[in-house]
């Protein structure tokens, strides 16, 4: 299974936001422990950077943040062809309107976010970490 995960939900576990912690670390555990495949976007690492940057005032811990993210997350690029897949989308937002066309690209399976609700017409389903959890759960369970 591969799942796309939404910069938000990095950001809840670097930055160790309450009460997202538990569910979005729960979910990124998973990568760690080779029970998922975890993606992240292009974009997403520089806004991973500069939000750690920014908390922390400290370039040299963002830069490692980074670095660590992409030993356990496989990067993902935006192609052209995803802009203009988004353009067309449903999805109003145009930013998650990207991120949803680049993970059906990547044939992700779920893209995990704190803002389901901004991917309502995704082709992509978009769960928070603790759906995720409880749907994983089930899946695996039928299995």
């Amino acid at each position: 299974m591969k799942i796309y995960f939404d910069t938000n939900i990095i950001i809840d576990i670097l930055e160790q936001r309450q009460p997202y912690l538990r569910y979005s670390g729960d979910v990124f555990l998973m990568v760690i422990n080779g029970q998922i495949d975890g993606i992240i976007g292009a974009s997403s690492i520089t806004d991973v950077y500069y939000i750690v940057r920014k908390s922390r005032k400290d370039s040299k811990l963002a830069l490692s943040a980074v670095l660590d993210l992409l030993e356990t997350l496989t990067l993902v690029d935006t192609t052209i062809q995803d802009i203009y897949t988004a353009t067309a989308s449903p999805v109003t937002d145009f930013e998650d309107a990207v991120i949803a066309a680049t993970s059906q690209r990547e044939t992700a399976d779920y893209i995990i976010t704190r803002n389901a609700g901004d991917f309502v017409n995704s082709p992509i389903p978009a769960l928070s970490p603790e759906d995720f959890l409880i749907q994983y759960a089930k899946e695996d369970a039928g299995n």
